[in-house]
């Protein structure tokens, strides 16, 4: 929320500084995001008087304008304003100076149609004061020449920009904001005159019917509203148009501005309606599927659970969140019919989520507004319209009733002691408590405290201790260092927080870059990943195309991709880890590690190369990902089982799954298939791979975690290679599993190094040649040692396989 320091001081009695007081507003909750000077960024700018204007020969509708800047020069502008005229005072820019209605700065040099124009002479929506546009701004006979503008206009002025918590809806006005910095020792809070103002005669409207069937969602508790006739609508006052700009609002009418005025000052949402627009009857009810059009300039299509205000024609506001075009003032109005009211902050969040329109209005209501200023806020408007516009009021008219908590805690003044360390005495809770408007009674060291209708946050001691230290500073909170060990201290991680730390770092170094997706994605892809199940979709989704909780990672890393792509970087090569969700059980939320390769993102490098030609991504890409992360968890690839058992959404015949034993899968790598790549519009090739980190068993607690000796063999180690013919089905793990068996002592290493298929090895029939290690420990190899590890070899190899050494 935004206000000056000047609207600030209205409610305030203060000589702090600005920054005095920016660390007091961070100090007591409402933390300063911004704080800046509004007339920075015009202090170049200043007061000109135009000398003459004159007809610009090469154009019908420029002038060649002489202006006074006080430099002691007459300076030539070329000028399109039709105001332009000789004698009178404007704002004058000189080269240089940055124009930021434009987002431009002006040059030096400049000719326009053959005339030298050295400035610039400015109008108010260049300056960013308004959106007048129609002619440079005009300034009093009596505006010193020379002079910055900033100055003369007073728009030096510091606005702060705080942050409000979701609580705190008493802090949406400049008054409640005030009222906190004066606890806090700042000032001295002043009062609004919010009295009654006296009536003309009976209200043209009557107190509003409320048309709402038992059990039906009813928003509003309390409407008050007030006719005021024959007012002179119009341009608001400059001082009050000026602090509508300050903090980012555009001044409509005298009217609507006032009610601007209300909210931002007191939190205190109104709304006028134009009561010559009423036709009819106008009451309380909810709508009916009508579609509203809104003073945003968009049409809403309403529901049942939305309540309005609304005439016989049909709704004039959507209630409490924002007006309607068909009533809305303008400053032709004669007749005002003035509403404050009360509503459910829940509702009015609801109807506001379901709309998406974010206003004023609603962004104070759903926080909870001060429920006694309901009829104060719509007397305070009164007071200022007559004092404005003038106008005769009529008597207010009243309907519904208002919810006060009248909350009561039981306070033991100790708890402040227990709870945050400070000493605090008796006498000091009592002050600061009495000065945040809660009334205190009761002696000893437990206290009643009353909570006022504005803190409906406020409900146990705890917040009633976070309000006493709020005002003590957090600062002055003590500070005490934790008992040092005498011991090592215990792991603190857990189990599963090490993987996911080891994991992310594991793929990282694998050239893989950590993107973090949402975990909601659209129905389409869930149902793409396996997903798509009642149980698993959102009953009040953040968007349409975010209405299921996710059940593997891919569908997000592949959307980024895909947009990675889309501006033209093909190859990309992106990891998460985070959660799924299986089902809506809370065994079904599930760990994963899930990772994907496009275009030339191997882990050597992307991209052409002069050396030779860049490989594309291949399924053996995503294998090794996700051997290296199984690796670093502790699982042994070579000793885990390969099935060729392709995921769902991977490629048949180009994907595989990873398990340990029958019942434990740890994860699936492949190659995407590609009518699913077509559906979400990725171009190929891209592979994939999912590790589901919580399937890895935990591991064995052991006596000692000491690492064993470092063992290397003195001895040279001997290759043998060997080529086997076998059945095409027969998988690469069997043989290689095989040829380890063989002589676990002395075989070191297996690998495929050739895979040939032909018609001289036989129909059906393929060739795998294998290398086999042998590391000797103790002695070296005799050639009667090595041949027989080779015959057990092969005679293991043809065992397992079928198949038979190749000639």
């Amino acid at each position: 929320m935004k206000f000056t320091l000047d609207w600030l001081k209205e409610h305030l009695e203060t000589n702090a500084s600005p920054e005095d007081i920016g660390k007091a507003l961070t100090m007591i909750g409402l933390e300063v995001e911004g704080m800046e000077s509004r007339g920075r960024a015009l202090e170049k700018f200043v007061v000109a008087r135009v000398v003459s204007a004159e007809p610009h020969p090469n154009s019908d509708h420029l002038q060649i304008c002489k202006v006074d800047a006080g430099t002691g020069e007459v300076i030539d502008v070329v000028c399109g304003a039709p105001n332009a005229r000789t004698g009178m005072k404007s704002v004058f820019a000189a080269p240089g100076t940055y124009i930021p209605g434009k987002d431009f700065e002006l040059k030096a040099g400049v000719v326009i149609r053959g005339a030298p124009s050295n400035g610039m002479l400015c109008s108010a929506a260049e300056l960013e004061l308004s959106e007048d546009h129609e002619g440079i701004i005009e300034l009093p006979d009596d505006a010193p020449v020379g002079a910055k503008y900033v100055d003369y206009a007073g728009l030096d002025g510091v606005v702060f920009d705080i942050s409000i918590t979701p609580n705190r809806g008493d802090a949406t006005g400049v008054y409640g904001v005030a009222r906190d910095l004066a606890a806090f020792g700042i000032g001295t809070l002043k009062q609004t005159d919010m009295s009654p103002v006296p009536s003309k005669g009976p209200s043209p409207i009557a107190p509003l019917p409320q048309q709402f069937a038992e059990g039906e969602p009813k928003a509003i508790r309390k409407f008050a509203g007030r006719y005021i006739a024959k007012v002179k609508n119009g341009p608001s006052p400059d001082w009050l148009q000026a602090r509508l700009r300050a903090v980012g609002l555009r001044p409509i009418n005298a009217i609507v501005d006032i009610t601007n005025l209300v909210s931002l000052g007191w939190g205190r949402p109104l709304h006028a309606y134009d009561a010559d627009k009423i036709e009819g009857t106008i009451l309380l009810r909810n709508a009916r599927g009508e579609a509203f059009d809104a003073l945003d300039n968009k049409v809403y299509q309403l529901d049942e659970t939305m309540t309005v205000i609304a005439d016989d024609k049909g709704p004039l506001c959507l209630g409490g969140v924002m007006g309607g075009i068909r009533s809305g003032v303008t400053e032709e109005t004669v007749n005002v019919f003035m509403e404050c009211a009360s509503w459910d902050p829940d509702l009015i969040a609801q109807t506001g989520r379901k709309t998406g329109i974010v206003s004023d209005a609603r962004y104070r209501l759903e926080r909870s507004v001060d429920p006694a200023l309901t009829e104060p806020g719509m007397e305070l408007a009164t007071r200022l319209v007559l004092e404005l516009c003038g106008g005769e009021p009529m008597q207010p008219a009243i309907s519904g009733a208002d919810i006060f908590p009248e909350t009561v805690v039981e306070f033991p003044l100790s708890e402040v002691k227990r709870l945050t360390g400070l000493e605090v005495s008796p006498e000091r809770i009592e002050a600061i408590l009495a000065s945040l408007g809660f009334v205190v009674s009761g002696s000893g060291p437990v206290r009643n405290v009353q909570v006022p209708s504005w803190r409906p946050d406020v409900t146990q001691k705890a917040d009633l201790v976070e309000e006493v230290m709020r005002m003590v500073g957090v600062d002055n909170v003590p500070v005490e260092p934790l008992a040092r060990l005498d011991h090592v201290a215990p792991r603190m991680l857990t189990n599963i927080q090490n993987r996911r730390r080891i994991v992310r770092r594991a793929l990282a170094a694998r050239g893989l870059d950590e993107a973090v997706t949402w975990s909601f994605i659209s129905h389409d892809d869930a149902t793409r990943f396996g997903g798509g199940t009642q149980d698993r979709q959102l009953a009040n989704a953040i968007a349409s195309d975010m209405t299921d909780m996710r059940p593997s990672l891919l569908p997000g890393l592949l959307a980024g991709a895909r947009r990675n792509a889309n501006r033209g970087f093909d190859d990309i090569a992106l990891f998460e880890v985070g959660q799924v969700f299986l089902s809506d059980r809370p065994e079904g939320q599930r760990t994963y590690a899930s990772g994907v390769r496009t275009g030339t993102a191997r882990i050597s490098g992307a991209g052409r190369h002069w050396s030779g030609r860049a490989e594309a991504v291949s399924v053996w890409d995503a294998k090794a990902d996700l051997a290296a992360a199984l690796d670093v968890l502790g699982v042994d690839m070579d000793k885990a089982q390969v099935l060729p058992e392709a995921a769902s959404w991977s490629h048949p015949g180009r994907g595989g799954r990873v398990a340990l034993g029958p019942k434990i899968t740890l994860g699936w790598f492949g190659e995407l298939h590609p009518a699913l790549a077509a559906e979400l519009d990725i171009d190929g090739p891209v592979v994939a791979f999912e590790l589901d980190v919580d399937a890895i068993p935990e591991p064995r607690r052991k006596a000692t975690r000491t690492k064993p000796a470092l063992e290397l063999s003195p001895f040279q180690a001997v290759s043998r290679d060997f080529a086997f013919v076998m059945d095409r089905a027969v998988t690469a793990a069997a043989v290689l599993k095989a040829a380890r068996g063989a002589d676990k002592a002395l075989i070191s290493d297996v690998g495929i190094f050739d895979v040939f298929e032909g018609a001289h090895v036989g129909e059906g029939k393929k060739s795998v040649a294998i290398e086999v290690t042998l590391q000797p420990r103790d002695r070296t190899l005799t050639d009667e040692d090595i041949d027989k590890v080779s015959a057990a070899v092969v005679a293991a190899v043809t065992k397992a396989s079928g198949g038979e050494l190749r000639k």
